[in-house]
């Protein structure tokens, strides 16, 4: 943790919609005229696509689990070196993963391949983590222990998965069979690597379908947020203001001491009101020590 290089993660796995914190955060950051780069998680894995097939593969024949959200298919030393390097002193080093035909013809490479290492900018105020192992920690190292707000993006898993079964057939060309096998070769790794983060993260957000989610597999569409509740939890309730946070939020409701329910279409408005003032509040102890 750094008061004069912060970091915060947004940590969820794929089809969660993480992406939409990171869009308030964009947000955020214009309005308090933050300098800040969002780094995605995708660019620590170990493997390109194609080797990541045969890995996979191979790690299969020997009895072995690997995927994504498996350390064995990560660089989470990497992670954690940008990270304690960046609350050192602002520097370190990232690159992209290539998802996408458009990314990769936008950096003239394949889909499922890597850029090169680059520095960061120069001067960032804030660094903003966006993956699968944000708030990752085990015996041999410990990414979360120098992040300083660490969110968790954690929909209950049947609308993660029609999520994630409608990204990858549209765009990035799978087919529904290999989304499922994906998904049935990953459920060990998510339950061993994935979801014991969300008892670490600081809050959790977790959006809640009102419509029938129960066959994943042959959802014609994905439930919208006006169609949801989102339960948002706080490791720390005392550190809330939740009477303004219900004053602010209309149809919000607590439904325990250190849980807030809004419905789906407030969600992002949440999020702004309940994260600015923590991004405000981080910003200004970093100022004030710049002053010093």
């Amino acid at each position: 943790m750094s008061t004069k290089h912060p970091i915060i993660v947004i940590t969820g796995s794929s089809g969660s919609g993480s992406w939409r914190v990171s869009d308030v955060f964009n947000h955020i950051a214009w309005r308090e005229e933050i300098s800040h780069l969002i780094v995605d998680g995708s660019a620590f894995h170990r493997y390109e696509r194609d080797e990541m097939a045969t890995q996979v593969e191979a790690a299969s024949a020997e009895g072995r689990y690997l995927s994504h959200f498996s350390p064995e298919g990560n660089r989470l030393d990497l992670l954690e070196s940008l990270f304690q390097e960046f609350s050192a002193g602002g520097t370190g080093q990232y690159r992209h993963y290539l998802h996408t035909e458009e990314q990769a013809q936008e950096h003239g490479q394949q889909v499922g391949t890597f850029t090169p290492w680059q520095a960061l900018p120069e001067n960032l105020d804030l660094l903003v983590y966006q993956g699968l192992h944000g708030a990752f920690s085990s015996p041999e190292l410990d990414v979360q222990r120098h992040v300083d707000l660490s969110l968790g993006v954690a929909p209950i898993v049947n609308l993660e998965w029609i999520k994630k079964i409608h990204v990858d057939i549209r765009n990035r060309g799978y087919t529904l069979d290999e989304v499922r096998s994906v998904i049935q070769h990953r459920l060990h790794d998510y339950v061993h690597y994935i979801t014991p983060q969300f008892s670490r993260t600081d809050i959790n957000f977790q959006r809640i379908p009102l419509v029938d989610t129960s066959n994943p597999f042959d959802a014609r569409d994905i439930p919208e947020n006006d169609e949801s509740m989102v339960v948002i939890s706080f490791r720390e309730p005392r550190n809330h203001d939740f009477a303004y946070l219900l004053n602010r939020i209309d149809g919000a409701f607590m439904s325990r001491r250190n849980s807030l329910v809004v419905p789906g279409g407030k969600m992002e408005f949440a999020m702004e009101i309940l994260l600015n003032p923590l991004v405000h509040e981080m910003m200004e102890r970093r100022r004030q020590l710049q002053e010093i």
